[in-house]
């Protein structure tokens, strides 16, 4: 019979810690094995869930809240109630308090209304009516001496006399406004007799007006008339003069081009500008000598030049000649060495492609599988 040993406390303790060791690794390996985690170097998991309970923890509040205003509002619904219910309530009573003050507690039913009545006075008869009243004793007191007993006749006549001051004052304002009536018809008429005198002096003004521009254009028309007779009589003066200056100048030195006219105490050479009309004949003849000779000096001048100009034609001409040929020469060397250059490399190529060749046969012969790269990575330490 077999016989298994039972686990001991330590051994389960070390069990234990070999699992929480086995489940940190694991979960390490999968935060640095998961590239987003690995780049961004956060836990996206954890904040996800930090921003799930933030969202979470906003819902509860934002329903805490509603709730709350609910609650609010129904209180306040049923404190309006009870308030208007209490209004009611008051305004009840109140109204039956003076329902019953208006029938049962009358102030003409108390007792002692006799000491406060308004009316009394009214109600009752006046302790004096008149002199010759019978309740009138010796000790009354109602009748006293120095009284007015005509006191309603004097008012009468008072009235009386007012009226007649009122119907006075009455007539004495109809005239004044008669009056005044009559002074503004006055001033009427005079304003219309002011208005037809304007009439008839601003009529009086505009023939006079009318004369005078008759006058002012009479006379000017006689001062046209003699201003034009004074301009044609300066235009024929000026014509004449104009005539005789024209006749000056024809018969004078100057259009005649005498050569005297132009003689300076400077010398023959040296004649005066302003009068100055010309060259002579012999003037003349030397000068076009004098061009002639300049003419055929330019021509020689520029025969020169063109033959110098061939002659730098033709040295540039050789000198473009020699440098096409240099030219030339270096396109062939330059071709040459592209030629070597490709031999070259065509050569390496062949040396390369060998020395793969040896490398693929021999050096890289056993290739590596699958299972030699997956032994990498395998922990995270």
């Amino acid at each position: 019979m077999l016989k298994f040993q039972l686990a001991t406390p330590q051994d389960l303790r070390a069990a234990a810690k070999v699992e929480h060791k086995r489940q940190i690794e694991e979960a390490r390996k999968s935060r640095i094995f998961n590239p987003r985690s690995r780049r961004i170097g956060i836990d996206k998991e954890f904040l996800d869930k930090q921003v799930e309970e933030k969202k979470q923890l906003a819902q509860l509040e934002k329903e805490k809240e509603y709730r709350m205003d609910e609650q609010l509002v129904r209180s306040s619904r049923l404190a309006m109630m009870l308030e208007k219910r209490e209004e009611e309530e008051k305004r009840k009573i109140n109204k039956e308090i003076n329902t019953f003050r208006t029938v049962y507690q009358r102030p003409e039913d108390r007792r002692d209304f006799d000491l406060y009545d308004p009316d009394i006075l009214k109600k009752t008869m006046p302790a004096r009516v008149r002199d010759e009243d019978p309740r009138l004793g010796l000790a009354s007191a109602q009748k006293f001496e120095g009284e007015d007993e005509n006191a309603q006749a004097r008012a009468r006549a008072l009235k009386e006399q007012m009226q007649s001051w009122l119907e006075q004052q009455t007539q004495e304002r109809r005239k004044a406004e008669k009056e005044l009536k009559d002074a503004d018809e006055a001033y009427q008429n005079a304003v219309v007799a002011r208005d037809k005198r304007a009439v008839i002096l601003e009529g009086m003004e505009h023939e006079c007006r009318r004369k005078l521009n008759e006058t002012t254009a009479k006379f000017n028309k006689a001062l046209a008339e003699e201003q034009e007779y004074r301009r044609r009589r300066a235009a024929v003066q000026d014509e004449e003069d104009k005539m005789a200056e024209i006749y000056n100048h024809v018969t004078g030195d100057f259009l005649t081009e005498a050569p005297e006219q132009a003689a300076s105490n400077r010398g023959p050479d040296k004649p005066l500008a302003s009068r100055y009309k010309g060259m002579s004949a012999a003037e003349l003849k030397a000068f076009r000598d004098v061009q002639a000779i300049q003419m055929e000096e330019i021509t020689k001048m520029r025969h020169a030049e063109k033959c110098r100009d061939q002659e730098w034609d033709k040295q540039m001409s050789g000198n473009a000649h020699a440098a096409v040929a240099f030219e030339r020469e270096l396109e062939r060397k330059k071709r040459q060495i592209s030629k070597q250059v490709a031999e070259e490399n065509l050569q390496l190529a062949e040396a390369q492609k060998s020395h793969q060749d040896y490398l693929n046969r021999v050096v890289y012969k056993n290739k590596p599988t699958a299972a030699f790269f997956e032994q990498f990575n395998k922990g995270t330490r």
